[in-house]
């Protein structure tokens, strides 16, 4: 028998080592410098402080240093840009909502990225609801206050901020306006911080954005949640009705929390950062802390972040396209 066809194999496996052992070993190379979180929404926000909390502990379990990157601007547009052009070496991440994710792609002809197509996702970690508050210079307590005092004000007309141009937010600033008969504008910000920032200064009367962005200033008192989003009242703020208590329904398909890979990135890398993310995320003190902020917190696989996207952008592009919103 001819030893040829079995030099051939030997020769054919110890290659398939070679690079098997190449790429395992450039994955543990790409993890053993500094990770990079991005996120797309300057300090100070509810999204940035959720970063900041993972990255402490997520060093931990991949055995490299995380650091949060703030790319903000244009509601994430410029982080999932500057992800699509990320080298797929698992140095790089975005976390983000499903702003970025589901709603710019809708609103936006040309954002600069297809999610589908230009990255992938790794892991969801949290749900979270938005919410409506007034701040402190607003005498309102409730909604209905809120809406008895934007009347007294003069042809039932307000100004509301949101976190970014064409979002969620900004959308339910004009659903609430329909429903109680407000001539309701919305002051479009580059993110949560700097919207907060007007509120606590009394430079607009109320805001809409995520539970995470509100509570620690309705905690301490410094402005007040008087509606919150979803099928149930939130743990963190248990007193805040349900915008379908108060009788505006269709609103209880809650966003997501997730991190996302640019796409190419090997299946290893995104089972490495999904499980570590799931052990993180299981630390009492982690959990504590974000539900504090007012998070759900849950983890979901890649297959599961990924299902959950597709779901929720198609119930909004529904919504978006009742409104008779025109993609810019």
């Amino acid at each position: 028998m001819s030893l040829f066809p079995l030099n051939r194999l030997s020769r054919a496996f110890r290659a398939t080592l070679a690079v098997g052992a190449l790429l395992v070993g450039g994955l543990a190379q790409a993890q053993s410098g500094t990770v990079k979180l991005m996120v797309g929404f300057p300090p100070g926000g509810g999204t940035d402080a959720i970063a900041r909390v993972l990255a402490e502990k997520l060093k931990d379990q991949l055995g490299t240093t995380v650091v949060v990157e703030n790319r903000a601007g244009a509601g994430g547009q410029i982080a999932a840009q500057a992800l699509k052009a990320a080298p797929a070496d698992g140095s790089t991440f975005f976390l983000s909502h499903d702003h970025t994710i589901s709603i710019l792609p809708l609103v936006v002809k040309n954002p600069g990225f297809e999610p589908a197509k230009d990255f992938v996702a790794v892991a969801g970690f949290a749900t979270f609801v938005n919410a409506l508050a007034v701040s402190g210079g607003t005498p309102a307590k409730s909604m209905d206050e809120y809406v008895a005092w934007v009347r007294s004000q003069g042809a039932g007309k307000g100004t509301v901020g949101v976190p970014a141009p064409a979002s969620v937010p900004e959308f339910l600033v004009k659903v609430i306006g329909q429903k109680y008969g407000l001539d309701l504008q919305s002051a479009p910000y580059r993110g949560s911080a700097p919207m907060m920032a007007d509120m606590l200064g009394n430079q607009i009367n109320a805001g809409v954005a995520s539970v995470p962005d509100f509570i620690e200033n309705q905690k301490a008192g410094k402005i007040r949640v008087v509606a919150v989003l979803g099928g149930t009242r939130q743990a963190a703020l248990p007193g805040v009705p349900t915008l379908a208590e108060l009788g505006l329904a269709g609103f209880e398909d809650v966003p997501y929390y997730g991190i996302f890979a640019p796409a190419g990135t090997p299946k290893a890398v995104i089972d490495r950062f999904s499980d570590a993310l799931a052990k993180v995320i299981t630390q009492p003190d982690v959990h504590e802390r974000l539900s504090a902020m007012g998070l759900t917190v849950g983890h979901m696989t890649s297959q599961q972040l990924a299902t959950r996207e597709q779901a929720y952008a198609k119930t909004w592009a529904r919504i978006i396209k009742a409104s008779g919103f025109q993609a810019q």
